[in-house]
């Protein structure tokens, strides 16, 4: 089971993101972290890096419903999704496989939730 879902489409860097965003919102969540690493790893180590944004995605009912099965589950929440330019106009958008992030935790109920996150997150990049 692989640890993410992928897709790449051609387009600039930020329709990419145009574009993710409003896929998640549509399909009931939202985006409550953004952070752009090439500006981050310029500030922080004055290196160049390409383009690479990360989003954590929350679907606040699915969220809610996880921490009342599993209340140290908020170490893997929200659900990441990345996207990086991997050539000129060829935008990589990926995101976390909760199923396979949270296959540590023995808890069945939180399974069912997981399972939820991912056909959503597999869905929501397929769609693209």
């Amino acid at each position: 089971m692989s640890y993410y879902f992928s897709k790449t489409i051609e387009g600039t860097f930020s329709s990419a993101i145009e574009l993710i965003t409003g896929a998640l919102k549509d399909a009931g969540f939202g985006v409550i972290t953004e952070i752009d690493m090439k500006a981050t790893l310029k500030n922080k180590l004055d290196v160049d890096f390409k383009n690479y944004t990360i989003l954590g995605a929350c679907n606040p009912s699915l969220a809610y419903q996880a921490l009342q099965k599993e209340d140290k589950v908020g170490l893997m929440l929200p659900c990441n999704v990345i996207v990086q330019e991997v050539a000129e106009n060829q935008i990589e958008i990926a995101a976390v496989n909760p199923l396979a992030s949270m296959q540590a935790i023995e808890n069945t109920g939180l399974k069912n939730v997981a399972e939820e996150v991912t056909g959503k997150l597999s869905a929501i990049i397929s769609s693209l």
